[in-house]
């Protein structure tokens, strides 16, 4: 084999070069990435093949991945899906592209929903859950593979992002037990509606905020699902009471925050009245991550 020839370990030696020079946080793991899908694979087999000649076929289709890389387009965009919680989704540029800091909040709602059901005999029926701005459906699909029981209202304002939510759901099977909603919060949601959970990874970018997002974020990403207004909280002011009014009594209202926002989302939610002492979940980092309020009352 001639030393000059492309093979698959050399590909992927060149291009995470390449990308870190293009301001790639994580060049192996794109150019692994993108390679695999280029070639149809999974990523772990590219470890068997690193002495592989890669066609010119596979070439072109790789440097086309790799310079619209380099050019700032997410990788999940490019390769059109993201794992989280052990399940791969399917994103476009109409969704934000699922984080791992948001697995807290599914833990959280899944959690809390496990000590609902051992309470509840299944004769009391389905759990009612509703994911506020659902975007790719993650919150919404991870809580109803993991519970039989609960039944989820996905709730978005973009239609392109309750389409992607739709494909994920009917990919996991469980498209028979999520409602999807075209609404801005619950405004378009039948008024007699309630839920024992309600969960949301809201916008909670600041102005000011935005204009210092990576590159990736802040020109492809879909600034619906980010920009919060100045101060990053216009979203979920507008929630909380809303929340409050669709919870049935012991319900739980679940936000993802910013760790900068913790004092605030939960001064927000003392000073609405009806919340008992919100709580704070931390990620690994041990830095807030979720804020849990249960609704005051007695669980009916």
């Amino acid at each position: 084999m001639p030393s000059d020839a492309w093979t698959i370990g050399r590909l992927l030696q060149w291009t995470a070069e390449h990308l870190k020079t293009h301001g790639s946080e994580t060049p192996r793991l794109d150019a692994e990435v993108l390679l695999a899908a280029a070639r149809g694979c999974q990523r772990i087999e590219l470890y068997t093949s690193f002495d592989e000649v890669a066609s010119d076929e596979l070439r072109a289709r790789f440097r086309d991945l790799v310079r619209q890389r380099a050019e700032g387009t997410p990788v999940a965009y490019l390769v059109g899906y993201r794992e989280f919680y052990s399940h791969k989704f399917r994103v476009s540029p109409a969704v934000l592209i699922p984080r791992p800091e948001t697995e807290f909040l599914v833990v959280s709602l899944v959690d809390r929903i496990d000590e609902l059901a051992e309470r509840r005999p299944q004769a009391d029926g389905p759990i009612s859950v509703a994911d506020v701005g659902t975007g790719s459906g993650i919150i919404a699909v991870c809580a109803a593979r993991h519970i039989p029981r609960v039944r989820v209202t996905a709730i978005d304002l973009s239609p392109d992002a309750l389409a992607v939510a739709r494909e994920n759901a009917a990919d996991a099977g469980v498209t028979d037990r999520i409602t999807f909603v075209e609404s801005d919060l619950f405004a378009s949601v039948p008024p007699g509606e309630r839920y024992a959970f309600i969960a949301s990874n809201p916008p909670y970018v600041s102005d000011s905020e935005l204009a210092a997002l990576a590159r990736d974020v802040q020109k492809y990403e879909p600034r619906l699902a980010l920009a919060a207004g100045p101060t990053g909280t216009a979203v979920i002011e507008r929630l909380i009471p809303q929340a409050a009014e669709r919870l049935n009594p012991g319900g739980w209202l679940l936000l993802e925050i910013s760790p900068m926002l913790e004092q605030r989302v939960a001064n927000l939610v003392e000073a609405d009245g009806r919340f008992e002492r919100p709580a704070t979940i931390k990620d690994l980092a041990q830095l807030p991550r979720v804020i849990c309020a249960r609704l005051a009352g007695v669980p009916v």
